[in-house]
């Protein structure tokens, strides 16, 4: 029998009335995705459009994270806001720029750098740059 984890960690940073960072650490996938996307969506309908994921600590995302990860970007996008991923492990980065999904979603190095940007378009910064 395989032990699955089906408990994610999420810490919330409010940076200001519409901007927070979600601090997420364990594995993204089916059992612990929907948690994230209800906990994202409860943010938005609460008047916080403006989100960064912190994924320095998440272990694994298969196919089902990677749908919350464009869930959620649609959503915030909907409220006149933006999703950004920062801090993203390099196994991490590779799927997201393999998947296309670098085009979409801006991954930035870190929350810093995602905060500094201010709110989003399309365009990814930085995406696979590093090696």
């Amino acid at each position: 029998m395989t032990d699955v984890s089906e408990t994610l960690d999420m810490t919330v940073q409010h940076i200001s009335d519409s901007t927070a960072v979600v601090a997420v650490a364990g594995d993204v996938d089916l059992h612990t995705a929907p948690a994230l996307r209800a906990h994202a969506m409860d943010l938005v309908a609460q008047g916080v459009p403006h989100l960064v994921l912190d994924l320095a600590r998440v272990d694994f995302v298969d196919s089902t994270g990677l749908s919350t990860f464009i869930s959620v970007l649609h959503t915030t996008r909907e409220a006149g806001g933006s999703l950004r991923l920062a801090d993203v492990p390099d196994r991490l980065t590779r799927m997201v720029t393999m998947t296309g999904i670098a085009q979409l979603l801006p991954v930035h190095p870190t929350v810093a750098d995602a905060l500094a940007g201010g709110p989003v378009d399309a365009a990814p910064d930085g995406a696979g740059a590093s090696g």
